[in-house]
């Protein structure tokens, strides 16, 4: 039996977008965003929206 960790979409202020454990704190800097799943779920929805790898500040 295995046990499905559930993650959520974070995003930092260069709009730099990562997974964390949902039931971890969010570490300084990172906020979340709304979405939540599994790991493959939160992976395909940052492939979607991230579209441009450039932090905000060199944009």
């Amino acid at each position: 039996m295995s046990i499905e960790i559930l993650y959520q979409v974070v995003r930092n202020d260069e709009e730099q977008y990562s997974i964390w454990p949902h039931d971890k704190e969010l570490p300084l800097g990172w906020k979340a965003v709304g979405q939540e799943g599994s790991r493959d779920d939160c992976l395909q929805y940052i492939n979607e929206v991230w579209t441009d790898m450039r932090p905000q500040s060199i944009r």
